[in-house]
Formats: structure tokens, C-alpha cells, sequence
């Protein structure tokens, strides 16, 4: 466990890789003391900047929905991070790729709540009822802290779990009209599908992802508000994109396509 002051410090140099555009090395290696209590700590310290500086928390992400992931980063759940409303990017509007550090994208189902919802016992039935509908996305994965090897989930969890932004899509679908476990997409990269993959690989279904997660910010006396937004995990592995690529993410089901573009 680190004190106070290191916690500081990491925040500190976190927040100053946007000035430097150089990514700190793995946490892990510089801070051996460092455990996941720390990591969530700097993550939600960097959010409550955020915060102060005018942004709101606009929803929350799901990282690591897979047990290969999971086991890759020496964790045995998935990991989260909030996401405040400059994260958020709008679809079919061509994205400076220079605002991130080594990107790569991933497609997801999103969830947009219509009533609160707050853990402990969270079931899947009660995020049934609590979703007003899902949409399709594209999650831009970046890295403040250098990815390398040795790296594990308290790397990632302090740097906001890896998030550099979401594109969503405009094509919302109730869950009541469809079996979401067989929502199929693809990855498609300057025309070429890279990969597909099923909903279901996503903690078997896309829905238990929202429940963890709600029952995880409630140890942390979090609640999910209405409206906000829940990216639940990638179906497949993450692909790099660099500027001038297109990527559309194609969903089956009614949800249709959303695509963005790198500058």
C-alpha cells in the first residue's frame, strides 16, 4: 500500500503525460508497494480533477470481461473506470489521432440507463428493468502508462482502465427486442472486417457485465444515475489504428453500424 503523498505524486505524473506526450513506465515496476486499493484511489482521484475542472461523469466502463484477459493481467474480475463527458465523441466525425498515445479500438454494446441503480445485489433481471436501451459503440483504448511486459490489472486500473475515449452509436434497441448473448459484430478497418465476435463473450452476457459493475461501485457508495452511459466490453481483441484509418463497428439485430475516423 503506498501513502498518501505517492498517490499524489502518480496522479501528478499521470495527468502531466498530456503536457509531455510521453507515457510513464508500469506503475508496478516503479511502485512495487502498489495494490489495487491504490489504483482505484488514483483513478478516482484523476476523475474528481475531472470533475473540478467543469467535466461530469457521464457513465462508466467494463475492462477485462474475459477470463483469458483477466488471467493475462494477474486478475480474477473484471476491472472499471468512469467516464466523464469529454470522453465521449461523436460518431462520423473525424478524431485527432494525436490527442492519444498508442490507440486501439474495440466494439461494444452500451447500455443507457432510464432509472437509478445501485449494488449490492444487483442481479441481471434488475438491469433489465433499469435500461432504457442499448446502442453500438466503439471504445478507443489508450495508454498513459505505457503498456510493457509484467504489466497487470493495477497498471491499467490507475490509468482510468485504459480508456481513451467512445464513439456511440445513434440506433437505440429496447433489450426486450432482442437476445442480446447473440448480438453478433464485426471490426471493420478501412474496409476489411478484422474480426467478429458474439456479445455472449462478454461474461456470457453483456447484461451480468452492468450487474458486476453495480455492484462493484456500490462498495464505493456509487450509484448508476439515469442517463448515464455503461460500455460493458469488447467482443474482440483490440485492433491499433493510426491517423487516416476509417473503423466501423457493424452490429446484427437492429443495432446497425457506428463509425469513426482518425485525423
Amino acid at each position: 500500500m503506498l501513502d498518501t503523498a505517492t498517490r499524489n505524486q502518480i496522479l501528478a505524473d499521470i495527468i502531466g503525460t498530456y503536457a509531455t506526450r510521453t507515457a510513464l513506465p508500469l506503475l508496478t515496476k516503479t511502485y512495487p508497494a502498489i495494490e489495487m486499493d491504490d489504483a482505484y484511489a488514483i483513478q478516482k482521484a484523476f476523475t474528481d480533477r475531472r470533475i473540478a475542472e467543469g467535466r461530469q461523469v457521464r457513465g462508466y466502463k467494463v475492462g477485462l470481461t474475459s477470463k483469458v484477459m483477466q488471467e493475462s493481467m494477474g486478475s480474477t474480475e473484471p476491472d472499471f473506470s468512469a467516464m466523464t463527458d469529454d470522453l465521449f465523441l461523436p460518431e462520423d466525425t473525424p478524431i485527432d489521432c494525436a490527442r492519444f498515445f498508442r490507440p486501439l479500438i474495440e466494439i461494444e454494446i452500451a447500455f443507457v440507463m432510464k432509472s437509478a441503480l445501485k449494488g449490492p445485489g444487483i442481479l441481471p433481471v434488475d438491469v433489465l428493468r433499469a435500461t432504457d436501451f442499448v446502442l453500438p459503440a466503439i471504445e478507443i483504448v489508450d495508454f498513459r502508462v505505457g503498456p510493457g511486459p509484467g504489466m497487470t490489472v493495477v497498471d491499467t486500473v490507475a490509468d482510468l482502465a485504459a480508456c481513451g475515449a467512445a464513439v456511440l452509436g445513434a440506433n437505440p434497441v429496447r433489450l426486450e427486442d432482442i437476445d442480446i448473448r447473440n448480438v453478433t459484430g464485426q471490426m471493420i478497418i478501412n474496409g476489411k472486417m478484422e474480426h467478429e465476435g458474439k456479445a455472449s463473450a462478454v461474461l456470457g452476457n453483456p447484461v451480468t457485465a452492468v450487474a458486476w459493475l453495480a455492484n462493484k461501485l456500490g462498495e464505493f457508495g456509487i450509484t448508476f444515475e439515469p442517463g448515464q452511459t455503461i460500455l460493458t466490453g469488447s467482443f474482440v481483441r483490440a485492433m491499433p489504428v493510426k491517423a487516416g484509418d476509417e473503423v466501423i463497428a457493424r452490429f446484427d439485430s437492429g443495432l446497425g453500424d457506428v463509425l469513426t475516423r482518425f485525423a
